[in-house]
């Protein structure tokens, strides 16, 4: 009598459910992200929106502060939205964790040659955890580590979102149910290595009108046309802010590989376990 060997089922990565998305955008909380992103886009790019003549262009030195100002508002209505929609207390759990641990990683370079390894954190969870999670998270981490570091100031509602870009895009990468392995972890990094010098560029932007009052040619001039600050505003990139974004994009990438699969396969495992549309429930005295 013959029998025929038994086959082993081939493990196959699953498709991202509802439980393992702790953070929904529903038609309100994506209508505010857009509302903030769109504003974010005006408030750093300015600059080359604004003609020579305009107000805005004679009160160079006040626009940062302003735009800083109305960020502020604009990324707290949103973070209530995004809580608002589905935030339950596993998410909430998470989202300290998460926040917390970015925040303590970025002093650990103390910021040379761009060295922080927050921005890898931000990467895997936004990608593990979907765009919604990401931006909340994103914001909220650089909210901390600035309060952490020292670092509060006119430009960190610029770093606030330009994270919550960064993280929110992260989630938003194809392949989240089926790409794994190597394929993923080149995807992550090359992601990392784009959005870092994205990152740099935006918090460079929102602080570089500041330096008008300053005879330079890197300086941003009101007086100027679009394309004649584009060229400035260039210069300056490549002269001052080149070393800090290609390290804080080289690190990123370095961490991502070296510890990506571990913390992936942690955050994923985290994840299910937290069971995110599973109801908390308190069991009463003598049940």
């Amino acid at each position: 009598m013959t029998g025929t060997a038994p086959t082993r089922a081939r493990s196959r990565p699953r498709a991202r459910s509802r439980a393992d998305n702790p953070v929904r955008l529903g038609p309100r909380s994506l209508a505010a992200l857009l509302l903030v992103s769109a504003v974010g886009v005006v408030a750093v790019g300015w600059p080359f929106l604004a003609p020579p003549s305009s107000r805005i262009a004679s009160h160079a030195q006040d626009a940062p502060w302003l735009f800083a100002g109305l960020l502020v508002l604009l990324v707290a209505v949103l973070a209530a939205t995004i809580a608002e929609s589905g935030l339950g207390p596993k998410a909430v759990a998470m989202l300290g964790v998460l926040a917390a641990t970015g925040a303590a990683l970025r002093p650990v370079g103390a910021g040379t040659a761009g060295i922080e390894p927050m921005f890898f954190l931000m990467v895997l969870s936004g990608r593990v955890l979907g765009p919604g999670f990401g931006f909340t998270l994103g914001s909220l981490t650089m909210f901390a580590s600035a309060l952490l570091t020292g670092g509060v100031g006119p430009w960190l509602p610029f770093q606030m979102l330009a994270m919550g870009w960064f993280t929110m895009g992260a989630g938003l990468l194809p392949g989240a149910g089926r790409l794994r392995g190597r394929g993923e972890l080149a995807l992550l990094a090359v992601y990392g290595f784009l959005a870092a010098f994205a990152y740099g560029t935006v918090v460079d932007l929102a602080g570089w009108p500041l330096l008008a009052g300053n005879a330079s040619n890197l300086a941003f001039d009101p007086h100027a046309g679009p394309a004649a600050n584009l060229a400035r505003f260039l210069a300056y990139s490549l002269a001052t802010a080149m070393g800090w974004n290609l390290g804080r994009a080289l690190c990123t990438v370095v961490l991502t590989l070296v510890l990506g699969p571990a913390l992936l396969r942690a955050l994923r495992r985290a994840t299910r376990r937290a069971a995110f549309e599973t109801a908390v429930t308190f069991d009463g005295p003598g049940t």
